[in-house]
């Protein structure tokens, strides 16, 4: 949490939105919020609190409002290059790895590799350095990855041996999944005996089938409609090896289809699922910083019914609704069965966009739009409280 000033006055405002993405980080959101907010009311004493949703930028949020510290190694990009990756250690010793920071989708989109040649080798990566560095408690921030391969990856740097035919090692790639006649176990990490791990994640697909990881997130990871199939059915293959090896079945429990099967791997070393924004929420001490407020604004890119299934803006607007703290929600665009947040806390929707806008021209100006929209949200704020007053009611 970051108190900003000069406000020095009774009236308490958290400002908790998360990213906009390709537009604005969720603390660049929150400055913007504080920006107009002041321009509102200069008296408010101001708290910023940035969030994320387990998601890509989940890291970020929880450096901005804690004291947590980075470690950083080298480890394997989704397109299997070299490069420099971090997680973070909270107070209480959790690390927490971010899949997106070692296997992002922009950076896999960039690099012109195809999905079925990239892995997640820098996950386990990471979870192998937590583990050099003494952690036992690991979670793992499920979201906005760029790979589709099962964690398979991840398990093959954890010690993991994938096998064909003739006991040869198999690359850790969906395209070779069919070769894999055998997944050996015996290799596998023994420092992740004792090892709490938690998956961290508000998705709650299985792996596989139609709601699977290939058939509901390969499209946007660049897998051709043709392809969607034969994805999924090497993804099958390799579950039910994976299944019989480790002695546990994972591949239908919800959330197993997370960041292209990364669920399904975990589940497999034990992990836990958790809510991705109630994770985040709990590291940045957002209940403790409720305690005196008297209205939260939150936002997010576009506000949607999919916000409403578990994403950030939700989880925030069901915390202040439990304390009585009215909610408004100030996000790029509001699209359609955005109104299914008023069931979830939030007491009033508002777009940045004050006319007709190109999507072009709203994120170029983001900042100043958002800024804008803040100050007039809270002035009406400021207008009905001061009317209740006056009626005395």
């Amino acid at each position: 949490m970051i108190p900003v000033g000069p406000g020095t006055g009774s009236l308490h405002i958290l400002l908790a939105p998360d990213s906009f993405k390709g537009s604005l980080t969720a603390r660049e959101a929150a400055e913007a919020m504080a920006e107009g907010v002041s321009r509102a009311c200069p008296s408010a004493r101001l708290a910023l609190v940035p969030i994320a949703d387990g998601g890509e930028g989940t890291l970020a949020a929880i450096a901005t409002s804690t004291r947590a510290r980075w470690l950083s190694t080298e480890v394997t990009a989704a397109s299997g290059q070299p490069k420099q990756g971090r997680f973070l250690v909270l107070p209480d010793g959790t690390a927490v790895v971010e899949c997106a920071e070692a296997v992002g989708l922009s950076e896999a989109l960039r690099s012109g590799v195809d999905v079925w040649r990239r892995t997640t080798l820098g996950v386990g990566e990471m979870i192998r350095h937590a583990l050099e560095t003494g952690h036992r408690r690991i979670a793992v921030a499920l979201g906005g990855s760029g790979t589709n391969d099962a964690g398979v990856g991840m398990l093959t740097a954890l010690g993991v041996r994938f096998l064909d035919d003739a006991g040869r090692d198999v690359p850790p790639v969906p395209a070779e999944f069919h070769r894999v006649m055998r997944v050996d176990v015996s290799g596998l990490d023994e420092r992740l005996r004792g090892v709490e791990m938690f998956a961290v994640c508000d998705v709650d697909n299985p792996l596989t089938g139609e709601n699977g990881a290939t058939a509901v997130f390969g499209p946007q990871k660049g897998v051709s409609t043709h392809d969607l199939p034969h994805l999924d059915t090497a993804l099958a293959h390799i579950a039910a090896l994976c299944e019989a090896a480790f002695g546990r079945q994972a591949a239908d429990l919800p959330g197993a289809g997370a960041a292209g099967g990364l669920g399904f791997a975990l589940y497999l070393l034990g992990a836990t699922r958790v809510s991705g924004i109630d994770f985040v929420l709990d590291a940045v001490g957002f209940d403790r910083a409720l305690e005196r407020t008297a209205l939260v604004l939150t936002g997010e890119g576009r506000t949607d019914a999919q916000t409403a299934r578990g994403k950030a803006v939700a989880g925030v607007a069901r915390r202040a609704q439990a304390r009585g703290v009215p909610v408004f929600c100030i996000s790029g665009a509001i699209g359609p069965c955005a109104e299914l947040l008023y069931h979830h806390g939030v007491t009033a929707l508002f777009s940045i966009a004050p006319g007709p806008m190109a999507l072009e021209d709203a994120m170029a100006n983001a900042r100043a739009l958002l800024a804008a929209a803040s100050e007039n949200a809270v002035r009406a704020w400021l207008a009905g409280r001061a009317a209740v007053c006056r009626s005395g009611v």
